[in-house]
């Protein structure tokens, strides 16, 4: 069966984590925007078609902002230097910095309820670690919350569970009618450090500058690579990773890891010399950590087609050793995929799970398009997520080969399938 030479194949001759190695290692971050962005995406291109594959670009328009210069410190109680990173989109101080008292808040809540005292200060959220989807609020919306009430600026507490005196960074929105001013994450131990101040009645003083600035958007790329389908090449599987990262670390678990075993699913399938019925697509998206910016341009122009859509695939939560599939789609597609996870019993994910996911692929399921992702063992991912910590040093090359494994016999057998996913 084909599946097993692909898995055999997998095992035997997978270079996923030598191909993510000189990729990351070459270009670095690749944030959007970025000269590093450019030269990310011409490599891949290059590289694809060396692989053999039908490869092509497909323009948009993409944010690009500068992080500049920043340097924090508190003065009061005590001098001592605070790691931060800015967040996507945040406006600079004045070149002089600010210098401003601040006030620590653990929720949106007792922002509210202390509202008289955030007028001038330098609001400080250390809100505990719940879970990211949860969190993350905190980083998207602090800065606003915080401004409606005269706040000047506003450090907050990275969205993680884990740190080594380590700030990770994010997007960040900017409520429509709200003073913007300059925000950014500090690190776990400086936010409770505050707290525990604060909590002493000691008058706490920071001084934070920034020269962030925010460009007009950039010309960029969805990189895309094809297995044209023997029978259907009009019908589409779509695998995808990002192939962008923030400015810091190497982008290599987020999401490079994503977009190489997209690739190399890809790759193997076309060694073994298989050509399903239907086309299987490669997308390595742009500007996902904008919010999707790249991929939601793809699927507005894309959509016209969309009956045409299969299933679409997003791996973006780290290639560490996959526990599952994540899937979305009607009871009837459903029984299909739990008949094709079965097949991958030689790597012991043949569980299929509800709820498939992703930035990228999401306004498809949105529309009504089957959709997968990986599910993996992903408790250390909010650990190095945005932060210098995303590196290769991350990377285990035996849970790559297993998730590159998971992910080319699912698209294969669905591709080659002699019916569509029902809808």
């Amino acid at each position: 069966m084909h599946f097993f030479f692909l898995l055999f194949l997998i095992f035997f001759f997978s270079i996923n984590i030598l191909r993510l190695t000189d990729f990351t290692d070459t270009i670095g971050n690749r944030v959007s925007g970025s000269h590093n962005l450019e030269m990310a995406i011409k490599y891949m291109y290059n590289a694809l078609k060396q692989d053999g594959l039908d490869v092509y670009l497909e323009p948009v328009k993409i944010p690009h902002w500068i992080r500049g210069n920043e340097s924090a410190e508190m003065v009061l109680p005590r001098a001592k230097r605070l790691a931060i990173l800015g967040l996507s989109s945040s406006v600079a101080t004045p070149p002089e910095g600010i210098e401003a008292e601040v006030l620590v808040v653990q929720s949106f809540e007792e922002l509210k309820k202390r509202a008289s005292e955030a007028q001038g200060k330098i609001v400080v959220f250390n809100q505990p670690f719940v879970s990211y989807g949860e969190t993350v609020a905190y980083r998207l919306n602090g800065a606003s919350e915080a401004a409606k009430l005269g706040a000047v600026a506003t450090l907050i507490r990275s969205i993680t569970p884990f740190s080594i005196n380590s700030p990770h960074t994010g997007m960040q929105s900017y409520q429509n009618g709200v003073k913007q001013i300059p925000t950014a994450c500090i690190t776990l131990e400086d936010a409770e450090l505050m707290q525990r101040m604060a909590q002493r009645g000691q008058k706490i003083v920071v001084r934070l500058t920034m020269d962030a600035k925010s460009l007009p958007a950039a010309d960029s790329f969805n990189t895309v690579a094809e297995i044209k389908g023997w029978q259907h090449p009009e019908q589409v599987v779509l695998l995808s990773g990002h192939l962008d990262s923030w400015d810091v670390g190497q982008g290599a678990m987020d999401d490079g890891g994503g977009a190489m075993i997209s690739w190399e699913a890809l790759s193997l399938i076309r060694d073994l010399g298989l050509r399903p019925r239907r086309t299987l697509r490669t997308v390595l998206w742009t500007a996902e950590e904008q919010g999707g910016v790249g991929a939601q341009q793809y699927y507005d122009l894309h959509k016209v087609n969309i009956s045409n859509f299969d299933l679409v695939m997003e791996s973006d939560t780290g290639t560490f050793a996959p526990v599952a599939l994540q899937f979305t789609g009607s009871g009837a597609a459903r029984k299909v995929m739990e008949e094709v996870v079965k097949l991958l019993a030689p790597i012991n994910t043949t569980k299929l799970e509800k709820h498939g996911e992703g930035t990228d692929i999401s306004p498809w399921m949105q529309a009504g398009v089957p959709g997968a992702s990986l599910h993996v063992a992903d408790s250390r991912y909010f650990w190095f997520h945005h932060s210098e910590g995303d590196t290769m040093t991350v990377q285990n090359p035996r849970d790559m080969d297993l998730c590159s494994a998971l992910w080319a016999v699912v698209a294969f057998v669905v591709g080659d399938l002699q019916d569509m996913l029902p809808r």
